[in-house]
């Protein structure tokens, strides 16, 4: 199972959340933080990387290839309406991971040939985006999932509820902002559990 941390200021204070991260054993931290200034980004992420350093942890940058690469960081996150995949490969190191966030399987097709995993969705009613009315659903995850031949994870609304779903669609793991401030703030107890309840689906299917 893939465990990806989205980082949000308005929610907790982005390095301690993301030093918990690295300490509780998550795969991937993805610094998302619109409304930063370039240096201030650059410079959040560059400790969140040294933080990282030496760990099983990676951390992406979303949507900054400039930031990611002078900062150190194992990739990129790129939106959907971003540069191509193809074009932030020719520009990256080997090595450099390069995510995509795609929402339906044939734009994952597309852009599969360049990246390392994708990240799905939304896939339930989230309260990160309000105003959104449609969503990917499992059966959507799952079209995605079958189309590609790189890690999909879910992301949007997934609730320690919801994760036994995600796993049955054949995802390789979730992404998520608040799931991660579960578990009475106790992060390294909600890695544990959110891995039981995915290990736990995967062996039943």
């Amino acid at each position: 199972m893939i465990l990806c941390l989205v980082t949000d200021r308005r929610r907790r204070p982005v390095l301690d959340h993301c030093r918990d991260a690295v300490r509780a054993g998550v795969d991937l931290i993805q610094i998302r933080e619109p409304g930063l200034e370039a240096a201030e980004l650059l410079s959040l992420a560059a400790r969140v990387a040294e933080m990282a350093r030496d760990t099983p942890t990676r951390v992406v940058v979303n949507d900054r290839l400039d930031v990611a690469l002078a900062s150190s960081a194992h990739g990129v996150h790129l939106r959907g309406d971003s540069v191509p995949p193809g074009r932030a490969r020719s520009m990256a190191p080997a090595g450099f991971l390069i995510g995509r966030s795609v929402h339906a399987a044939d734009e994952a097709v597309m852009a599969a040939p360049d990246v390392d995993y994708m990240l799905a969705g939304t896939v339930f009613p989230t309260t990160s985006k309000p105003g959104l009315r449609q969503h990917l659903g499992l059966a959507g995850l799952a079209a995605i999932v079958r189309a590609v031949p790189v890690p999909v994870l879910a992301i949007g609304g997934v609730s320690m509820e919801r994760i036994e779903a995600v796993a049955g669609t054949g995802a390789a793991g979730l992404a998520a902002i608040g799931l991660f401030d579960a578990q009475g703030g106790d992060l390294a107890a909600m890695v544990r559990e959110a891995r039981r309840q995915f290990d736990r689906a995967r062996s039943a299917s």
